[in-house]
């Protein structure tokens, strides 16, 4: 499986950007999908996750209200959706998928995801 994200740019304060992750093979029917970011000089954080079989979300409290997690089941494709973006968002977002499906509180860990993305840059600046 091979991932790949795209969406990312610059944007100012209070603007949205979607940043897609699409998969070069049937994407599993169990498992999820998961967005991270890491900020220069911060370690990398959990933004959001979908569960695939019954599309649950879990978000990180800073981007709850703001980010929106979806999938495409039909062209493996997800996204994230970021609304009133801050300049704090500015990092490079990754997307990652794990094979199995978890309780919510499991889509946090990193550890769980057997495949990243490379990265795309969000920049958030006036």
């Amino acid at each position: 499986v091979q991932l790949q994200a795209s969406g990312g740019g610059s944007v100012q304060p209070g603007g949205s950007l979607r940043l897609s992750c699409a998969t070069s093979e049937r994407t599993f029917k169990v498992g999820g999908t998961g967005w991270f970011r890491q900020a220069p000089g911060k370690e990398r954080e959990f933004v959001a996750a979908i569960r695939w079989n019954d599309g649950h979300r879990s978000y990180a409290d800073a981007v709850k209200g703001r980010f929106t997690i979806s999938r495409d089941n039909a062209k493996n494709m997800a996204y994230l959706q970021m609304n009133t973006l801050r300049p704090e968002d500015t990092a490079v977002y990754y997307c990652a998928v794990t094979p199995r499906s978890y309780n919510s509180g499991s889509y946090l860990r990193e550890d769980i995801y057997a495949t990243w993305g490379q990265g795309t840059q969000v920049t958030v600046s006036s």
